[in-house]
């Protein structure tokens, strides 16, 4: 007589296993730990300065309100504040970025370039050059007038290099110049104060560029 196997008996399902107890009792019993990471050590000059700036936050805050205090009582502005003292930094709106430079002009009504330049210019340029403090002497010679920009070094002071050449124009020897013509010194004003420069040139009916206009023409459209 044959024996029938009985199948295994399963637990019922509201019944925890034995393996299910044992995976409980050790989490239960697991302790959570956590390793210290180690400290970054900076390497370069950037990483040094945001490692300080974590690390000392007092210290920074403060230079960052000193910094402020700082550019409130110099800020260009009419700031009236309460307790503290104000210095305004002079502000120039349009800087001077011209060089340190005096212009002698001289006129010599209905002569060519080249009879200016070599009885006005050249004598009046060779002259100008003995002055203390002249760097360079830039020279120009236009139909009919001369135009002489002494540039004087940095360091020299505006005024006394106009005087210096009001002096020397005036202890011209005799004959530097041709009869009847008197260099002046020109305005009061750096370079910047040149804000317009214009050229007359001949053109056609159709406005493109053309020869054929002799220096005395220019000059009558210029002044008429």
């Amino acid at each position: 007589m044959n024996e029938q196997q009985q199948p295994p008996l399963s637990a019922p399902a509201d019944m925890p296993s034995e393996n299910a107890d044992d995976t409980s009792a050790e989490s239960s019993n697991a302790v959570c730990v956590i390793e210290e990471q180690p400290e970054v050590v900076p390497v370069s000059l950037t990483d040094k300065i945001i490692h300080f700036c974590l690390k000392r936050k007092l210290v920074v805050f403060l230079l960052a309100t000193m910094i402020i205090g700082w550019g409130a009582m110099v800020a260009p502005f009419d700031w009236d504040i309460a307790g503290l003292p104000r210095n305004p930094v002079p502000v120039d709106a349009i800087p001077d970025i011209g060089e340190n430079q005096q212009l002698v002009f001289t006129q010599w009504t209905g002569r060519s370039p080249q009879d200016v330049e070599d009885q006005i210019t050249y004598p009046l340029t060779v002259s100008l050059l003995g002055i203390p403090g002249v760097k360079t002497v830039r020279s120009y010679s236009m139909f009919g007038f001369s135009s002489i920009y002494v540039i004087f070094n940095e360091d020299v002071e505006f005024y006394w290099s106009r005087s210096r050449l009001l002096e020397k124009l005036n202890s011209l020897p005799p004959g530097t110049l041709p009869e009847g013509v008197q260099a002046t010194l020109g305005p009061d004003a750096t370079a910047l104060g040149q804000v317009f420069w214009y050229t007359i040139e001949g053109r056609d009916p159709d406005g493109n560029p053309t020869g054929g206009w002799d220096q005395d023409e220019l000059r009558s459209a210029q002044e008429w």
